[in-house]
């Protein structure tokens, strides 16, 4: 359930991406677009999954996958935006994975 909420909120962010494009503060009927809608729906249903988790999963065990979002997010804007990821960002990522698993072993 964690890397299905990291997921969801990583297409949330794609979907902030492209919606932000048609946005405008000083237009408020631009925020009723179909792009933004969705990635609102998605990031209100991936809170409720991550209300679903912690209910199931230790906080201090939960959290640390947040940080996968970071590898994520710019594999999503690759893939669907085609967007060029730095060789910096890979690493950095790299790290955070590791850190992920120094921090999640051994627990269930």
């Amino acid at each position: 359930m964690i890397l299905v909420t990291l997921a969801m909120l990583a297409c949330g962010q794609v979907l902030f991406k492209q919606a932000s494009a048609h946005l405008s503060f000083a237009r408020p009927a631009s925020f009723l677009s179909g792009t933004f809608i969705i990635a609102l729906f998605i990031y209100g249903a991936a809170t409720l999954l991550w209300l679903a988790v912690l209910a199931r999963v230790p906080l201090s065990l939960a959290f640390p996958f947040y940080g996968l979002s970071f590898l994520l997010v710019p594999a999503f804007a690759l893939l669907l935006l085609h967007e060029p990821i730095r060789p910096q960002t890979w690493m950095g990522g790299a790290v955070i994975l590791v850190g992920v698993v120094i921090s999640s072993w051994g627990q269930r």
